[in-house]
């Protein structure tokens, strides 16, 4: 079976809306350039991924202005404005065009229109927006009503500060989070730096260490440009109306969602990249699950660290473990004997081979695989690790992600029922009776009951954004108060 794939790529304002500019990681990138060609990723491996920042046209929205006392009863058709250059840190690969949320569409053809958003023109041609940017909106509300409006009082360094402790350190503390004045650490400040520790992703014991002063002394306008980043991100993916049955994978939080008709209706937690091989942003069709699937082991693993234990063992340390030895990453590749392969060249970067472990619940692929074809060469896929989900060691895969219930997310995938293979030792691919789309975003605050829950920055896609576009983002926040 043949599987097939399409990028798409929104150009920059500068460019041609299909244009895919030269991939480098610089923007903006003046002229329009002819989209690279695909990496060579060997099928099965888990490639090393760089990050996918995209050019696409800037935003179309009139900033949303002082919010209603309620924020839940905000409208919710407004969208914040950012200059275009925001947008080219928040955006994701489309693999497929269809996926692409019609507001991103829209704004693509009508360059003109966004650049007299930003100007301060009353322009608006988002007409819908993923429910996440809604609930973001209105955390956005929420954190500043309770953080914004206490005292941005920097406080300096110094010891760590706890129950029973006092002095003028502990009065700028009480000041900072609005208790009245005083000098000492009480139950009612504790409480205070437990509530503000567990929305900015600190562990909520209630000290006030290192992290949690600086923390504090970054101010709520810091931790608003956080907000408004997440929300551009939010704007790739789909409104309601556009994909009646998705999948979210969200590298920010680890966590795949299933929605249907707007509703998210099943989460579970997934491993997905570490910051040296970062989980892209990008949407595709999940197309086809392969059952019983076979683990191809990425060259440098083979290098790294099968080959020398081969070496040291010998072969015996492959065929106890179904490793198989193939000539190439070719349909057609043939078995070669293990004892033929010179492993210290393998080791040493002089000689490649295929590896290959076969079908078993023990292989690092498990049981199945969900493959959306694209050229990163990331898929989902089970995995016999369990222990790293109920650890909560979530960002240490090479990009692809792995599930923590294959038999949950497959029975919704294919309306029901969990697909099994013929023979538990041979590969089998199932189509999905109906593509089911994939967006994999990097939504580092969280929608909550209570406003937002910021999340560790493991990629520095926030840093980065932060540090570039700092004026910006300001401004932006300076338009909401």
């Amino acid at each position: 079976m043949t599987k097939r794939f399409a990028l798409l790529a929104l150009g920059a304002l500068t460019l041609p809306a299909a244009a895919l500019a030269q991939w480098n990681g610089n923007w903006p990138v003046p002229g329009a350039v002819p989209p690279p060609p695909p990496p060579q990723v060997q099928p099965g491996a888990q490639a090393p991924v760089a990050e996918p920042w995209m050019a696409r046209p800037a935003p179309s929205a009139q900033p949303w202005q002082s919010p209603a006392a309620d924020p839940n009863k905000a409208p919710a058709l407004e969208p914040i404005d950012l200059p275009p250059a925001i947008e080219q840190g928040v955006d994701m690969i489309y693999i497929d065009e269809e996926l692409v949320p019609r507001a991103v569409h829209d704004s693509a053809a009508q360059p003109d229109m966004a650049f007299a958003a930003w100007s301060g023109a009353p322009v608006d041609f988002y007409t819908s927006v993923n429910p996440i940017y809604t609930e973001l909106r209105r955390g956005l509300v929420k954190y500043q009503q309770r953080w914004g409006n206490l005292p941005q009082l920097p406080i300096p360094a110094g010891p760590t500060l706890k129950l029973g402790t006092a002095g003028e350190r502990v009065s700028m503390l009480r000041q900072r989070l609005g208790l009245p004045d005083g000098s000492k650490f009480d139950a009612a400040l504790a409480a205070q730096v437990k509530e503000f520790q567990a929305v900015h992703g600190i562990k909520p014991d209630g000290v006030a260490g290192a992290g949690t002063i600086q923390a504090l002394n970054r101010g709520a306008q810091y931790y608003e440009q956080l907000i408004i980043i997440n929300m551009e991100r939010a704007k790739r993916l789909p409104a309601p109306e556009e994909q009646r049955k998705y999948v979210i994978v969200d590298a920010g939080n680890a966590r795949l969602s299933m929605w249907e008709n707007g509703r998210k209706v099943d989460e579970m937690k997934i491993v997905v990249g570490k910051a040296e091989t970062a989980t892209p942003m990008m949407a595709a069709y999940i197309k086809y699950a392969s059952v019983n699937p076979y683990w191809n082991v990425p060259p440098e693993l083979v290098r790294s660290l099968i080959g020398p234990r081969v070496v040291a063992q010998g072969v015996s340390y492959l065929t106890e473990r179904e490793y198989q030895v193939l000539t190439d990453y070719g349909d057609d590749a043939k078995t070669i004997d293990p004892h033929d392969v010179d492993w210290q060249a393998v080791v040493d970067g002089r000689q490649d081979v295929r590896l290959r472990r076969l079908p078993s619940p023990a292989n690092s692929m498990g049981m199945m695989k969900f493959m959306l074809p694209n050229y990163f060469g990331i898929y989902l896929h089970d995995s016999p690790e369990k222990e790293h989900f109920t650890k909560n060691e979530l960002w240490i895969s090479n990009g692809c992600v792995r599930v923590e219930d294959y038999k949950r997310l497959a029975s919704w995938l294919f309306g029901g029922y969990v697909p099994k293979g013929k023979d538990p030792k041979i590969e089998e691919e199932v189509d999905l009776p109906k593509p089911v789309p994939v967006y994999m975003t990097y939504i580092t605050a969280q929608p909550t009951a209570g406003g937002v829950q910021f999340m560790p920055d493991t990629y520095g896609r926030d840093a980065h954004l932060m540090e570039r576009f700092g004026t910006q983002l300001i401004a932006a926040v300076r338009g909401l108060r």
